[in-house]
């Protein structure tokens, strides 16, 4: 099935990076390297050039901090979004948003997917996407409240639970009015879970792809690589591509990145050995 997010149109067996672009002061990798609005411009120009077939914005850190309103997320965000638009009209523009009229503001800026992290917290989220006829991110969190860390969840299976809470979020938002192409969804590692669950969805990703909505994976220094390894955020890209790996394998379509260029060439290795894509050139032993 075409994947449609927004304006762009992607055949069925095209795998896709989402690199991130944060517009905080306070992100947990960067800490706050793109938060002077010239260098997340900087930052776009630099994954474009790696690649990127999408760029997610956000405005608020997921992790508990000083609380953001509406309004100032949206002064982060929107006007940010419109001089991406204008400067990038072939590029797929993404805003990590789980609130309703921020969804609004950014799709009249030019947003094309909504990166709905929080699963759902804001009903209306899928109202607006199908007003724009944008695409919307389906993710599980298990109930999570926004900017919240898990503490002792439990689940009889995490993976049946990403499952059911994902598809059916899938389902609700063709029910409003979101194309079916345009919905993808994201079993959401870290959020809602410990290291053992995310783990688990790793493992067990294929039993996502198999429901046959694509599935975009956000691993990218996540803390399940962190604690996996003991290692601090900023090693933990070796971590991250072995994970990245496993998940190519099972079928994901979407990844969500810091390293654009390292987890191509991953994503790439993988569905070639997996005989889903060609080698960029073979020559060896033929001539």
């Amino acid at each position: 099935m075409t994947l449609k997010l927004g304006r762009h149109r992607f055949p069925d067996d095209a795998t896709l990076m989402m690199a991130i672009v944060n517009r905080t002061p306070d992100s947990f990798y960067d800490k706050g390297a793109t938060w002077a609005e010239d260098k997340a411009l900087d930052r776009v120009a630099q994954v474009v050039d790696e690649g990127a077939e999408i760029v997610d914005i956000g405005g608020i850190k997921a992790a508990p901090g000083e609380s953001i309103s509406e309004d100032e997320e949206k002064r982060r965000v929107v006007d940010f979004v419109a001089r991406v638009r204008a400067s990038y009209p072939s590029l797929v523009i993404s805003v990590d948003t789980w609130r309703a009229s921020v969804g609004r503001a950014v799709c009249e800026a030019g947003a094309d997917v909504l990166n709905d992290a929080w699963g759902g917290a804001d009903s209306g989220l899928v109202d607006v996407a199908a007003e724009y006829d944008a695409a919307i991110i389906c993710t599980h969190t298990g109930g999570a409240t926004p900017r919240t860390r898990p503490y002792r969840v439990e689940y009889d299976d995490v993976v049946r639970s990403a499952i059911a809470d994902t598809v059916g979020y899938a389902y609700r938002a063709v029910a409003a009015g979101v194309d079916s192409r345009s919905v993808v969804i994201d079993p959401a590692h870290d959020f809602g879970k410990n290291t053992f669950h995310s783990l688990e969805l790793t493992r067990r990703l294929g039993e996502l792809v198999e429901t046959g909505w694509p599935v975009l994976v956000s691993l990218s220094n996540k803390d399940f690589v962190g604690e996996s390894l003991d290692l601090p955020v900023g090693e933990r890209l070796t971590g991250t591509l072995a994970a990245t790996a496993v998940c190519a394998l099972a079928g994901a379509r979407i990844y969500r990145v810091h390293e654009v260029v390292e987890t191509r060439q991953v994503v790439d290795m993988v569905n070639t050995i997996a005989g889903r894509r060609l080698p960029a050139r073979a020559i060896r032993g033929l001539q």
